[in-house]
């Protein structure tokens, strides 16, 4: 067992985005390609001598060979200890709260998220930092410019080890300690929710059904909605991890979990229903004969968290991406608390977390979570949802419609025109930009805008500063529009536009999203010049 120091060139485009390094599983196949960006990561963090890591992953395709790899180089690159979950499984939020419970100095997590997984999918890795959250851009940018001269790096020449049984075993001088990955992480939410309320809920004959969707919350829904909270066998579906999520796409949208979103909707559906994406960081959450948006979701959640026993003392502040709908704003007003806008990804909660300004956080993308760790957090927001349900003892519709009487509702709208030529998404959005100065109190159609701008982030609390985060356009009677090009892609470039029309407590609360943002869809999609340039007339995915 001997260190080696591999010569190597660098690749083009290890710019990590949002959520780490994306890039199709045969590009990480390629010789040398993972061990450069990991050794580059290494590098940005002032090396790993001494340093102990968390490392697992969501479990497809090529997770367990990277996992491999990067022991052999953590080893080289003198680190103490690396804990793995068993056969290299770790939720993102499980691998979160690790870090944080075992005060390591990082960690790295293996997944493209609600990507497809296979050979011919997609894979990703990123870095957490110490306090469990995403590197901040300051440390992404500096594994980038480190990615752009790497010549060598460190690795063992040794055998695999064995990741399947739980102990500790030594590599080089390095410990590898493999670990229960749902142990953890079921007795954290134990101490968040009352179990027991939720137990008497499921006894009551109160109906669930949860589609992990062959992805890596499979374990942790079965051992704590059957195995803890008694929920009957074959409430947890799709649950096995799978390396190409079972042929499917791992996104629960109503989309990709559409056989889910058909059985709630049916009269013999379940009370409530939600799943959870590939690497588990992600919810949707549905009650019989509705889907809650993810916005709606975390308006909800912060009206109603007191309920649960670890929030009992109410929310120190909220925050939610620059996309999100603004309903969240509409409760934060009235429990008298801020409500912080920052930009799409979830690095940019984690000094608000810190700080103690905000304890729940939530993104328009089915990303929810709290101060438990620095991850969005599918499985808890379904808990928070059924210890929410079980103390108020109605329906998810009867919540939904309590909660838009008292403070309105907001039509919300996601449409993604997905792999688009990239020069043409970037020329849509410049032409749009270049109009701002000369929007305001222009109408088209029935709608005349008030503002336009580029949105900029100036973070409270280490005064760094965001910028070119995203189009808005802002309209008289209230409505708003939203351009961005997601960052989360592996081809071509994906424009997101997101649409928001406010209702009053007042006003008709039970149209249908789409229709009451038909005036913003179609007053966007003439000022954009969207067919034109993108040859699109309508999105690929709607949420």
């Amino acid at each position: 067992m001997t260190i080696s120091t591999v010569s190597c060139e660098p690749f083009e485009g290890q710019k990590p985005g949002t959520s780490g390094l994306r890039k199709k599983t045969r590009v990480f196949m390629q010789p040398h390609y993972l061990e450069t960006f990991v050794q580059s990561t290494f590098d940005a963090i002032g090396g790993l001598e001494g340093k102990r890591l968390v490392v697992g992953g969501d479990g497809r395709y090529f997770n367990k060979d990277a996992i491999q790899t990067i022991l052999r180089m953590a080893s080289a690159n003198g680190a103490s200890e690396v804990i793995v979950g068993r056969g290299g499984l770790l939720s993102t939020p499980a691998a979160s709260n690790l870090i944080r419970k075992n005060k390591t100095d990082g960690g790295l997590i293996l997944s493209a998220s609600h990507n497809p997984g296979g050979i011919d999918a997609d894979f990703g890795i990123k870095y957490n930092i110490s306090n469990g959250g995403p590197a901040p851009e300051g440390v992404t940018n500096a594994i980038f410019e480190n990615t752009k001269s790497i010549n060598e790096y460190k690795t063992l020449t040794t055998e695999d080890i064995d990741l399947s049984a739980i102990g500790t075993q030594q590599l080089g001088k390095m410990t590898v300690r493999v670990v229960d990955p749902v142990a953890d992480y079921a007795e954290l939410m134990g101490q968040m929710f009352d179990f027991d309320r939720i137990k008497a809920l499921l006894a009551g004959g109160f109906t669930v059904r949860f589609d992990a969707m062959h992805a890596v919350t499979g374990p942790y829904a079965t051992q704590i909605i059957e195995g803890i909270l008694g929920a009957p066998k074959g409430t947890v579906i799709n649950g096995v991890p799978s390396e190409d999520f079972g042929k499917g796409h791992p996104d629960p949208n109503p989309i990709w979990a559409k056989p889910l979103v058909d059985e709630v909707m049916s009269a013999e559906g379940p009370d409530f229903a939600a799943a959870s994406d590939g690497d588990g960081d992600r919810n949707m959450i549905l009650g019989k004969g509705i889907y809650v948006t993810p916005s709606d979701s975390l308006a909800v959640l912060a009206a109603n968290i007191h309920l649960a026993p670890g929030y009992s003392q109410g929310l120190a502040g909220v925050a939610r991406s620059m996309p999100t709908s603004r309903a969240a704003d509409h409760v934060a007003k009235s429990l008298g608390v801020e409500c912080y806008e920052t930009p799409t990804g979830w690095k940019f909660f984690g000094n608000l977390l810190d700080d103690g300004r905000v304890t729940l956080c939530g993104e328009e993308s089915a990303g929810t979570g709290s101060d438990h760790v620095r991850e969005k957090d599918g499985l808890w927001a379904v808990l928070l949802w059924l210890n929410i349900l079980a103390e108020r003892k109605v329906s998810v519709a009867e919540i939904m419609a309590t909660h838009w009487e008292t403070f309105g509702r907001h039509y919300y709208s996601r449409h993604d025109y997905e792999a688009i030529d990239s020069d043409a998404a970037h020329a849509l959005m410049s032409a749009t930009e270049a109009q701002f100065s000369t929007l305001p109190g222009v109408q088209i159609g029935d709608l005349t805008i008030e503002a336009a701008n580029q949105f900029s982030y100036d973070d409270p609390v280490d005064g760094s500063v965001s910028k070119n985060q995203g189009l808005r356009l802002f309209f008289e009677s209230g409505e708003r529009a939203v351009l961005r090009l997601s960052g989360t892609g592996t081809e071509g470039a994906t424009l997101r536009v997101y649409l928001e029309s406010y209702e009053a407590p007042n006003g008709d609360l039970t149209k249908d999203p789409q229709e009451a943002l038909q005036p913003v869809i179609e007053t966007v999609a003439e000022l954009i010049g969207l067919e034109a340039r993108t040859g699109r007339s309508a999105p690929d995915v709607i949420t």
